[in-house]
């Protein structure tokens, strides 16, 4: 004779229930037979549920031999478990427990995405199978859409989806009226009679009567186990279920599963709108803060470069006195424009240009503007890097020979001849003197109010004649050489100055050290406000995690199932955490275009400064946010997979 199909011995169940133990199944001995229609009834609370459940591989006995196709059950791994729940056994749930974001054919090919067959093999299969029920014209629609014996059809459809050659139904007419339930049991009577299996867990005796074979179990025991003398009673020949042709290629079945996670995470978020906005909200203000942070720090230094170069980063400025606000300054008179010509002669030194300046009133017409008369050396403009718009520069004759010729800044122009008025060869007065323009520099955008103040450049000659009344300068501008080190020129000049007037009644401003100050403060400011935004991306990173926490628990039920219809505790592992990752993703993507936004608000309100972006910050961004999806979801997706699939089902 042979072997049983399934074979129970010593079969028992028991729960922890205070400080004992609640047993639900003893000492279970029963054999079941390929083709076989059983059903096993009892009242609620006998235990029969909690069999069915040890029978399909949802649940573990306490103690006790299960062997399936002579193979034992202990044996097996979690993997080899959910194999069996996907392809060996079909479930069919008094609750029908089908997904509600999905359509019938989508709740009819999850089994089949599980078993790794191709996209093209599922949906046909899936298809033909809700033909077969009846179901053709409801595929395309959601589980509230349908009635509960179309809910039934489709969860009949799913257990067969894989081609089971074990079909469980636990109390399958349970919820459904009498006529749906007869059209349940006929379809069951039908799978029978194809060879496969069939077990229904039923209180009902008219249910347990369209059995072949009746096992009564009351607390816990089998009280009775008869046969019914109907035909296809067990011992006749069944025909023996056709395995299903596979599909599976070594790649498609993960990318199947993956696609699958992927899916339904979309649905999960769609379903919950606002609550993924809201998981979102820490990672886009996180993303957002990080990438305007960077992006205001990088426009800042470039604008401080900017204005450096104004005056060129390879420049030294020297001064009278000893510092800053040096109250004995003004009464030091040994820097000359001998010390410039001096200066000038060094191999260091590209050019020199004394500078020296008086504020004066200028008039031109009924016209009058307070300005800086700047006076500086022929090479001035190459020093300080000042751009002509129009006409020319003075030269080395105009200084020697104290002319009048100036060039005055494009404010000088505009307040004094319009702001489309011509301005070369006009004479202004500037106190007493007369002064003729001869060029017009761009404005400078130097320091506070440096792009509103009106200066016009004079023969330094001219301002000590005719308005200071002395040869000593006010300081030097000098620029090194290309070639040759800031710091090492600035200890030349400092030498050599400090032996020419006895002592060091001067000082040095090396513009150069200025702009790697400021690069390193705004460096600084940078990485302070960035750690600032970062620890709000990692509270982001919390909230997600908490939220996913919360969304397992809800989701009980959708991973019970899952588990039941064979997903592998990777498998769910992995839709939670492409779930994390995609929440995470999104929400750096939407942090990045409210970085941007924030941008051309600034732009609009501020005309003097712009955010420089950065896409190696933005890249960079959306690799964190990955990486917070993956660290901060890996907990509630650890907790997903390690669910128990009976105590999912029961609490879902």
């Amino acid at each position: 004779m042979d072997a049983p199909l399934i074979r129970l011995r010593g079969i028992t169940r028991a729960y922890p229930s205070g400080e004992g133990e609640l047993q639900v199944l003893k000492d279970i001995d029963l054999d079941i037979a390929q083709g076989e229609f059983i059903a096993i009834m009892g009242a609620s609370g006998s235990g029969k549920s909690t069999l069915m459940n040890i029978l399909g591989c949802l649940d573990r006995p306490t103690s006790g031999s299960y062997l399936l196709d002579g193979r034992e059950v202990a044996q097996r791994d979690s993997g080899e478990l959910a194999a069996l729940r996907r392809e060996f056994f079909g479930f069919i749930f008094q609750r029908y427990h089908l997904l509600a974001e999905m359509t019938a054919l989508g709740n009819v090919e999850v089994p089949a995405i599980y078993r790794g067959l191709s996209s093209e093999a599922r949906r046909s299969r899936a298809r033909a199978l809700l033909d077969r029920l009846g179901l053709g014209d409801r595929m395309g629609h959601k589980p509230g859409q349908l009635s509960g014996g179309q809910q039934q059809r489709v969860s009949i459809a799913r257990a067969l989806v894989n081609d089971a050659r074990v079909i469980l139904a636990d109390e399958p007419t349970g919820a459904l009226d009498s006529r749906s339930g007869d059209e349940v049991l006929a379809i069951l009577d039908q799978l029978n009679a194809e060879g496969r299996t069939v077990v229904i867990v039923t209180h009902d005796p008219k249910v347990a009567a369209r059995a072949r074979r009746v096992v009564e179990i009351a607390d816990g025991r089998i009280i009775a186990d008869r046969r019914a003398g109907s035909p296809g009673a067990a011992g006749a020949a069944p025909q023996q279920a056709a395995a299903p042709a596979d599909n599976r290629t070594t790649v498609a079945p993960v990318l199947g599963r993956l696609a699958e996670a992927l899916r339904m995470a979309v649905l999960a978020m769609r379903a919950h709108k606002l609550r993924s906005f809201l998981t979102m909200l820490g990672i886009i203000i996180g993303i957002a803060s990080v990438v305007s942070v960077v992006a205001l720090g990088e426009g800042s230094r470039q604008r401080v470069l900017q204005n450096i170069a104004g005056l060129g980063t390879n420049t030294l400025q020297i001064y009278p006195g000893r510092d800053f606000g040096d109250m004995r300054s003004g009464r030091v008179t040994t820097l000359v424009t001998a010390d410039g010509a001096a200066l000038a002669r060094q191999p260091y030194v590209a050019s020199v240009s004394p500078t020296v300046s008086s504020s004066q009133t200028l008039r031109y017409g009924a016209t009058e503007a307070s300005a800086q008369i700047s006076g500086v050396g022929e090479q001035y403009f190459d020093v300080a890097g000042i751009v002509l718009s129009q006409g020319r520069g003075f030269d080395a004759a105009d200084v020697a020979a104290m002319s009048q010729n100036v060039v005055i800044d494009e404010n000088t122009r505009q307040s004094l001849f319009g702001k489309d008025g011509a301005a070369l060869g006009r004479i202004f007065m500037a106190g007493k003197v007369p002064l003729r323009v001869i060029g017009v520099a761009e404005a400078q955008n130097r320091g506070p109010g440096g792009s509103t103040s009106l200066t016009v450049y004079a023969p330094y000659t001219t301002v000590q004649a005719r308005y200071l009344g002395s040869t000593s300068v006010s300081g030097l501008t000098l620029r090194v050489a290309d070639d040759v080190d800031m710091a090492l020129a600035e200890q030349s000049v400092t030498t050599m100055l400090t032996q020419r007037h006895g002592s060091k009644d001067f000082f040095v401003v090396n513009n150069d050290q200025i702009r790697e100050t400021i690069t390193s403060t705004t460096q600084t400011m940078t990485l302070l406000v960035s750690a600032i935004a970062v620890i709000s991306l990692l509270v982001g990173g919390i909230g997600v995690m908490n939220i996913m926490l919360v969304s397992v628990t809800e989701r009980i039920g959708e991973i019970g199932l899952r588990m039941a219809v064979g997903a592998r505790r990777s498998d769910i592992r992995a839709q939670f955490l492409i779930e994390a990752v995609l929440v995470c993703v999104i929400g750096g993507v939407a942090g990045i275009l409210a970085a941007l936004g924030f941008g051309l608000a600034f732009e609009r309100f501020s005309s003097n400064f712009t955010l420089i972006y950065s896409p190696l910050s933005m890249v960079a961004a959306l690799a964190s946010a990955s990486g917070i999806g993956l660290v901060f979801g890996y907990l509630p997706a650890v907790n997903a997979a390690k669910l128990d699939p009976v105590a999912a089902l029961a609490k879902g």
